[in-house]
């Protein structure tokens, strides 16, 4: 399915303040076969992981199938930060429009076979989904940058 695909790519492009989740990974009983202790389920509805923490710090892991293989030991809750695949109706406008010129390029080259549209509506969509990354980071806190590094050299 064209469209699905376009819209599930479009997500994964960025990580999208409307399509991001955290969960509580569940652990399985069986282990994995070699190099990791512990596996957790992933999402069902995860399109792209972020990262796995342990009491807010990152832990390292590695993706097989639909789990996720670790090191960590039973007693830890593992919380994923992941992409999911929001309904079109959380979609902001701005993202929905970027989709669209998307879907306009994949359609210039299967319905009307025209090179030089497809490339026009692509180069549209990419510039739309630049200003739609741009608009969704700031529905976040602005991270301050630490200048405490600049300020020991200078004085050195």
């Amino acid at each position: 399915n064209m469209y699905e695909d376009v819209v599930r790519s479009s997500l994964c492009v960025a990580r999208w303040r409307f399509s991001s989740e955290q969960a509580t990974l569940n652990q399985l009983t069986d282990t994995p076969t070699g190099r990791f202790d512990i596996a957790h389920q992933l999402p069902s509805d995860l399109l792209m992981l972020h990262a796995v923490t342990v009491n807010d710090n990152k832990i390292d892991y590695t993706i097989y199938g639909d789990k996720v293989f670790s090191d960590s030991s039973t007693s830890d809750s593992l919380i994923a930060d992941y992409t999911f695949r929001a309904p079109e109706t959380s979609f902001p406008s701005y993202f929905a429009l970027a989709v669209q010129y998307a879907l306009a390029s994949v359609f210039a080259t299967a319905i009307a076979r025209d090179d030089k549209l497809m490339e026009m509506m692509e180069t549209k969509a990419d510039r739309l989904m630049a200003k739609a990354r741009n608009l969704d980071s700031q529905q976040q806190t602005t991270r301050s940058l630490s200048t405490t590094r600049f300020s020991s050299n200078r004085r050195s």
